[in-house]
């Protein structure tokens, strides 16, 4: 069959990632990824007793971010990135805020 049915649990967010009418589907999983790590360290950045979970996915989520910036097709896949990216800076920065990503084993 040449168009058989994608099913998925991300099959909807990536038929709204395609907005040229062509598949890219390691280009949306990067995208999507990006934007759930984004939101696990955004909200684990409210806690300060969880600056271990907060600043290791904000670094996690801006690798994931800038990966998939450089490989990234469509606008709404930037959209996407640059969003997620947002939030694991967010992350990020109040991680190390809390105490970084080491748990004050140095200090």
């Amino acid at each position: 069959m040449a168009h058989a049915a994608h099913h998925g649990p991300f099959a909807y967010a990536e038929h709204l990632l395609n907005i040229d009418g062509r598949p890219h589907p390691v280009e949306n999983r990067f995208a999507i990824a990006t934007l759930l790590v984004g939101a696990v360290a955004a909200l684990f950045a409210f806690w300060s007793d969880m600056h271990l979970i907060s600043s290791w996915a904000g670094l996690v989520g801006v690798g994931l971010g800038a990966r998939a910036q450089m490989i990234s097709v469509t606008t709404a896949q930037r959209f996407v990135t640059v969003i997620g990216l947002g939030a694991a800076g967010i992350g990020l920065y109040l991680g190390f805020a809390h105490g970084g990503p080491f748990g004050g084993v140095f200090g």
